[in-house]
């Protein structure tokens, strides 16, 4: 169990290193297309023109002028617009709780204490929440520059992923009119929704009460379902044996903040530690190859390693599309 991207805040003569987790997971059920004889379909590229199937290698990527014209991107071009490579979550000012628009947030992450930065995450933490601050910082993942927000509360650093400014609609853009200067409702009739608001207040939000109905509903249907056996198809497996699990999928995460916290280390020290024992024979060393670049690369690292083995569409691809090109490739 580890962390997707670890890194440096640092700001004047502070650094704290610090691990990046995912604070959020996708909810619902996921339901997959079907064949009608229930073998899971693929998503594949077909060009309309000729109407035959593109091999990745040969897709380009391209932005569409108003003409309906397209202007085609090389994958060096990309790479030569990449920020650079970077560990540092570079803490550019700091600024009151209050001024930060949830608007503009966009995805929550919880930030951990790496190494024996724990007594310098808590001093920041600390610092933070007894000032009422958030940071406002840059860092690089995945090839890509993110604007962040930090948040401190409970003595835990959280990060917001932050939208563009170009990402957020201004009130008066969806017909919303604006407020009249000095003049605003009938007292009354604010005292009356005033009331009516007291009546459900509450001291705060039950978790229980964040449900997702439908998923619930849709659930109960399935599983009758399959107790049943009904609608139930079985499909050979693919020839490909399977997909490739995210590192950090199923992570105890509030345990892993807690450890953090504790000022404990990772077992193992590292990337050399006691991994799981890999499969010999046929396709073995294949399989301890990728093996390898699961446990051991970020997606960072992964392209890069495609960049210099040549690997077409590399730009394009995800961490597991990258792991199956390089694998591949003997």
């Amino acid at each position: 169990m580890r962390p997707f991207w670890s890194g440096t805040i640092s700001f004047g003569l502070v650094s704290v290193p610090v691990a990046l987790w995912p604070a959020n997971r996708s909810g619902g059920l996921s339901l997959r297309m079907l064949a009608p004889d229930g073998t899971p379909l693929e998503r594949r590229f077909v060009c309309p023109k000729e109407g035959r199937e593109v091999p990745r290698e040969e897709i380009v990527r391209g932005y569409e002028l108003d003409d309906g014209r397209y202007v085609v991107l090389e994958d060096e071009e990309l790479e030569a617009l990449a920020p650079e490579r970077s560990r540092d979550i570079d803490l550019r000012r700091f600024v009151d709780r209050d001024a930060l628009d949830p608007a503009f947030f966009r995805r929550a992450y919880f930030l951990t204490p790496a190494g024996d930065s724990a007594k310098a995450y808590r001093l920041l933490a600390a610092a933070m929440e007894e000032e009422g601050k958030a940071g406002v910082a840059t860092f690089v993942m995945r090839g890509k520059e993110y604007l962040v927000a930090i948040l401190a509360e409970d003595g835990i650093l959280r990060a917001e992923t932050l939208r563009f400014a170009d990402e957020v609609r201004d009130p008066e853009a969806i017909g919303l009119p604006a407020a009249d200067e000095g003049k605003g409702p009938p007292a009354k009739d604010v005292k009356r929704f005033a009331a009516a608001i007291r009546e459900l207040h509450a001291s705060g939000i039950d978790r229980a009460e964040l449900v997702d109905r439908d998923a619930e509903r849709l659930r109960e249907v399935l599983e009758a379902k399959a107790e049943a056996g009904e609608d139930v198809v079985e499909v050979e497996p693919a020839a490909e044996g399977g997909r490739v699990v995210p590192i950090g999928d199923h992570v105890d995460l509030m345990a892993a903040i807690k450890a953090s916290l504790e000022g404990a280390r990772a077992g193992g020290g590292g990337r050399g530690g006691g991994g799981p024992r890999r499969e010999s024979g046929k396709g073995g060393r294949a399989a301890e190859r990728l093996a390898d670049l699961t446990a051991d690369l970020t997606k960072d690292e992964l392209y890069a390693r495609a960049r210099e083995a040549g690997v077409p569409g590399r730009s394009g691809m995800t961490k597991a599309q990258l792991l199956r090109a390089l694998g591949a490739q003997g």
